[in-house]
């Protein structure tokens, strides 16, 4: 159900968040709260949102509840928005099985990290994307986030991975704009910034989107900040960045979905608790909090 922002060179449109899965307060799935909070950022002018992604609290998630999380947003927002499953894993089997149930939910295209932990070798990276672009017809979203995997997508494996037809995209959070610079000028991949600090920075090598968590509350900003700059209008798209930094700083003063869920629980929006090992926020650090989002006009 392709969104009409969606084009060979925005496959997924240009402006997504990476969405929070909202829980009970007993910590059950809450799907009234997805649909809900779903078309919250779709109001608030989001392309797409990513569901069962790291900020979604993926490994904490079963597969069941990440079917039915895809399928009750699809119910909710019909074509309105791209929906983009995040389906990786370490276990290329597992992974495939995700893919195909994504599809079935009802899933625009599949965001894939590389595979954690085991640490595999290029090769290995290499032929678990493909294996997963294999199993279905959907559109992939390659994830490079060595902090969390231990391993790099290298610029000659991005490159081969670049001439399979259903990998077309890439979310990069490697924070290496030397190494993203060359992926870009040898490929056609559509990169994402996958750190909200680094959107500008990004968007000035050629990114043409974001899949952003702080989208979670300046969404409306941060599509104004791509828009200025696809304008020519660079001065005003550094003033939005600068007047950003301290959501990005706070929502980022430890792990993501712990602020993010903080703030949309304050706001009265859906988000529950976190599941462990994750903590909910304390007293003192959403104080924290409140002071670096009201810097940027931003009032819990």
């Amino acid at each position: 159900m392709a969104s009409p922002v969606s084009s060979p060179r925005t496959p997924f449109g240009r402006i997504a968040t990476a969405m929070v899965t909202p829980f009970t307060a007993d910590g059950a799935l809450d799907l009234d709260g997805a649909q809900a909070l779903a078309a919250q950022l779709v109001d608030a002018g989001n392309d797409a949102l990513v569901l069962n992604g790291t900020t979604g609290e993926s490994p904490t998630t079963t597969d069941e509840e990440k079917a039915a999380l895809v399928k009750a947003v699809r119910d909710a927002l019909g074509d309105r928005a791209r929906l983009i499953a995040g389906v990786g894993t370490n276990d290329t089997r597992h992974s495939v099985e995700q893919a195909k149930a994504a599809q079935q939910a009802g899933a625009d295209g599949l965001l894939v990290v590389t595979p954690y932990y085991s640490r595999p070798p290029q090769e290995g990276v290499y032929r678990h994307f493909t294996t997963i672009a294999d199993a279905t017809g959907l559109p992939l979203m390659l994830y490079d986030i060595p902090v969390r995997t231990g391993t790099p997508i290298d610029t000659e494996t991005l490159v081969r991975l670049a001439e399979h037809e259903r990998i077309v995209a890439v979310k990069d959070a490697k924070g290496d704009l030397g190494a993203s610079s060359w992926v870009m000028a040898r490929t056609d991949l559509a990169y994402y910034s996958g750190d909200d600090m680094l959107n500008l920075p990004l968007l000035s090598i050629g990114a043409i989107g974001a899949v952003s968590v702080a989208g979670h509350l300046v969404s409306a900003d941060i599509r104004a900040l791509f828009d200025a700059y696809a304008a020519g209008e660079v001065a005003k798209a550094r003033d939005i960045h600068r007047s950003l930094l301290p959501v990005y700083t706070g929502l980022f003063r430890t792990q993501g979905v712990i602020t993010t869920k903080a703030a949309l629980n304050r706001l009265g929006r859906p988000a529950g608790p976190v599941r462990l090992p994750l903590v909910d926020l304390t007293e003192p650090q959403l104080e924290v909090l409140r002071r670096d989002l009201a810097a940027a006009g931003v009032h819990l």
